[in-house]
């Protein structure tokens, strides 16, 4: 998609897991325990609870750990706010700006505007921040530019640490369909096609770099997503 030429350009130095793919490797990866995750951050008294690490999230404490953050993640899905398929009516506001290489600081400030305002409607839309870094750092508002990566990091780090996501049963955990395409887009893979393969998981193959090590394609569990949407919208089934 045209759109990532921006988004390349925000995230140069992305990951701490740093830019280059081999370092997602140092991530300790963890099959969740989405039971055990629902229940924390459900429970007031527990350090999970989950208003508790979203006002955390938002005042960005740069001292949450990956637990926590693997926790503000997963445990979304069990809010009563949560819709994996919610859009915010300002994410494609200025689309036609996204598909530029270049901005003038009044493009700048618009991109930061609605950028804001999505991510206000939801707090994970891991586009819209990384155009709001690209957009800080344009207008050298780079505290608030390291703000943002950080956060982008670190709910890439919680997905990756779900699993290797070279199989079923190693499958990435999301909360939302379209952080597959991000994840892999972050990871400078390029997605080539997507399928569904029972019982709940997609796989998406990507463009082969020509090593022959390199995974074809990448699987990812969508059951809890499903079973929390359709809970929700039984009309939709």
């Amino acid at each position: 998609m045209r759109y990532l030429s921006i988004t390349l350009l925000a995230l140069v130095a992305v990951f701490t897991l740093t830019s280059a793919k081999k370092d997602t490797q140092k991530l300790v990866r963890e099959k969740p325990d989405m039971e055990a995750i629902r229940a924390a951050v459900s429970d007031p008294n527990s350090k999970m609870y989950y208003p508790k690490l979203y006002k955390q999230f938002k005042a960005s404490d740069t001292t949450m750990t990956l637990e926590q953050m693997r926790h503000l993640y997963l445990g979304y899905i069990y809010q009563e706010d949560y819709n994996p398929y919610r859009q915010s009516q300002y994410s494609s506001r200025v689309e036609e700006l996204y598909m530029r290489d270049k901005h003038t600081h009044a493009e700048c400030d618009t991109i930061i505007h609605y950028a804001e305002k999505s991510l206000d409607d939801d707090p994970f839309d891991l586009r819209q921040m990384s155009f709001l870094i690209y957009a800080y750092r344009e207008k050298k508002k780079n505290n608030m530019a390291a703000i943002m990566l950080w956060k982008l990091n670190h709910l890439l780090q919680a997905i990756i640490s779900t699993g290797t996501g070279l199989d079923p049963e190693n499958a990435w955990v999301v909360n939302n369909p379209q952080h597959e395409y991000n994840l892999l887009n972050f990871q400078d893979y390029i997605v080539e096609s997507q399928k569904d393969v029972p019982p709940y998981y997609d796989y998406i193959t990507v463009k082969p770099s020509g090593d022959k090590d390199e995974p074809k394609g990448f699987y990812f569990n969508i059951l809890y997503l499903l079973e929390q949407y359709n809970k929700k919208f039984p009309d939709s089934l």
